[in-house]
C-alpha cells in the first residue's frame, strides 16, 4: 500500500473525477480528507464509504473564497498535522449557453479553478513534509477549446503555468507539482445519487478516441497516484500529463 495511513486531500471530491480520486487513495489505505462546495453529496459520499467500512472524512468548503480555503486548512493541521498529497480538483465548468453576466462569470470560474488551488498550496504548503506531492486537475481545454468558453480555458491554461512556477518555488521543500488534462470524461455514473444516471454515449463518441472509447473518472484517479506516488514519479515535477484517449493528437478535418 504506497499511500497507507498518508494524508490526502481532495477538493471538489464529492462527486466525478474528485469522488474517483478519493476513492483511489481509500483503497491504498491512505487517510482521505474530501472537501467541496455540495454538502449534500460530501455527506452522502462520507456515509457511503462508511458503510463499506472504509473512512473518509468530508470537510465543506468554496475553494474560491480564501477565508473558507484558511479555516479548511487550519481545520486539517489540527486534526490531520500535515498533509501528504493535495489534488486540487475543484473546479467551475462553463456552459457554452451561457446566458450569466460575463464578467461574474469570469470572475467566479477564475476564483475557483485558479485561484482556488494558489490558496490550497498556499495554506497547505507549511504542513507537507519533503516527499509530498501537489496535484493540479486542469484540462485539454488549456490546449484546445470550444466557443464561448474562455473563463474555464484561461482558469485551466492558468493552471498549467501555476503549475510549473510551484514546482520551482517548492523544490526547496522537496515537494513536486504536477498537472493532469483531462479530456472527454463520463462523470454520469460518478455524481450525487439525486442526479446521478446511465450515460447515453454513441459509437461516434467512442470511436473519436484513438483507444475506442470514452473516459471515465477511473482513469484521471490513475494518474493521481501515480503523479503522487514518489516511487513512481519522483524525477517528474513542473509538467501535465494529458489523459484524453488521444483525442488531442488526431487530426480533424471538416
Amino acid at each position: 500500500m504506497r499511500f497507507r495511513d498518508k494524508v490526502i486531500v481532495v477538493t471538489g471530491g464529492a462527486q466525478g473525477i474528485g469522488k474517483a480520486t478519493a476513492m483511489a487513495f481509500l483503497r491504498e489505505r491512505a487517510q482521505v480528507v474530501v472537501t467541496d462546495i455540495d454538502k449534500i453529496a460530501g455527506e452522502e459520499l462520507a456515509h457511503d464509504i462508511e458503510r463499506a467500512g472504509a473512512s473518509l472524512r468530508f470537510m465543506q468548503a468554496d475553494v474560491g473564497l480564501e477565508n473558507e480555503v484558511v479555516a479548511l486548512m487550519n481545520e486539517i493541521r489540527a486534526d490531520y498535522g500535515r498533509v501528504d498529497v493535495l489534488i486540487n480538483n475543484a473546479a467551475v465548468l462553463v456552459d457554452p449557453e451561457s446566458r450569466d453576466n460575463p464578467t461574474q462569470l469570469w470572475d467566479r470560474v477564475l476564483a475557483v479553478n485558479l485561484r482556488g488551488p494558489y490558496l490550497c498550496v498556499q495554506n497547505a504548503a507549511p504542513m507537507m513534509p519533503p516527499g509530498s506531492a501537489i496535484v493540479n486537475i486542469s484540462s485539454t481545454r488549456a490546449l484546445m477549446s470550444e466557443p464561448n468558453t474562455e473563463p474555464y480555458s484561461a482558469s485551466k491554461g492558468g493552471l498549467l503555468s501555476l503549475t510549473h512556477a510551484l514546482a520551482v518555488t517548492l523544490s526547496p521543500q522537496r515537494i513536486r507539482v504536477n498537472a493532469i488534462c483531462p479530456g472527454w470524461i463520463e462523470t454520469s455514473r460518478w455524481k450525487r445519487r439525486a442526479v446521478r444516471h446511465e450515460p447515453v454515449l454513441s459509437e461516434a463518441d467512442h470511436e473519436q478516441h484513438p483507444v475506442g472509447r470514452v473516459g471515465m473518472p477511473e482513469d484521471v484517479a490513475e494518474a493521481c497516484l501515480f503523479l503522487a506516488d514518489t516511487k513512481a514519479s519522483g524525477f517528474i515535477t513542473g509538467q501535465h500529463l494529458i489523459v484524453d484517449g488521444g483525442m488531442t493528437i488526431k487530426m480533424i478535418y471538416a
